[in-house]
């Protein structure tokens, strides 16, 4: 069986009910829903949750709700593997053998059904623990700066001023939208930034972190010119 969960908690701070609030016409959730359903890799897909609104969208949308998510797992510091440990758990308690597990963010209306295809397939043919989507920083991080305490500038690495950006190394980091995984690397709590992971590298300009309303509003910006450009 494959299952896709989608962690979606009730208690957003920075951005009240920020997982069914309305993005470009729908409920955020409802963009990762339909995205798992087009994608047809699922056997199932569950959306974990300690919110009853939340739970009814959810099954607007298409997903399956068949607990809720207990509490010591919806505070503000539990993270995301336990989360899909508890999902996978509450499958193969109700006799359901679980072998690839794929966690959507539920703020992740950049998602693509092709993204999630390959993140399955890249997850077989290297035969790695987790496969999940990342992009490139746009400037080399070798030559990040600070601001001291005195408004003054220094570098993270001093060596790489005289270097030529297109010397440097390319970095990547985390696009924040899903995780494909085996059932065991979840269950037994396997670190996702390690060497048995592999990467679906997406371009920059579909990747946004959607945590504070200005973030909101650059990617409902973002989003509707994509959608235009495709019209």
């Amino acid at each position: 069986m494959r299952l896709a969960v989608i962690p979606a908690r009730g208690g957003s701070k920075r951005i009240p009910r920020k997982n069914i609030k309305e993005f470009c016409g729908k409920p955020m959730i409802a963009w990762s829903i339909e995205a798992a359903l087009k994608s047809r890799c699922f056997d199932q897909i569950l959306v974990s949750t300690d919110d009853e609104e939340i739970a009814e969208v959810a099954l607007k949308y298409g997903a399956q709700v068949p607990f809720m998510r207990p509490a010591e797992l919806s505070d503000d510091y539990t993270g995301t593997i336990p989360v899909i440990a508890h999902a996978t758990n509450w499958c193969i308690a109700q006799g359901s053998p679980v072998v690839d597990v794929c966690c959507i963010y539920a703020t992740a209306p950049f998602i693509e059904v092709e993204d999630l295809r390959k993140g399955l397939e890249s997850l077989h043919q290297f035969s790695a623990d987790y496969a999940f989507s990342v992009t490139s920083y746009p400037f080399p991080i070798q030559r990040a700066i600070r601001i001291t305490e005195t408004s003054g500038i220094e570098m993270f690495e001093p060596g790489n001023f005289s270097k030529r950006s297109q010397d440097l190394e390319q970095a990547y980091h985390d696009a924040g939208q899903f995780y494909w995984g085996t059932a065991a690397a979840w269950l037994h709590g396997k670190m996702i930034f390690g060497p048995k992971a592999t990467a679906v590298v997406l371009p920059r300009h579909r990747v946004q972190d959607i945590d504070t309303m200005e973030d909101w509003v650059r990617a409902e910006l973002m989003f509707t010119a994509m959608q235009s450009a495709t019209l």
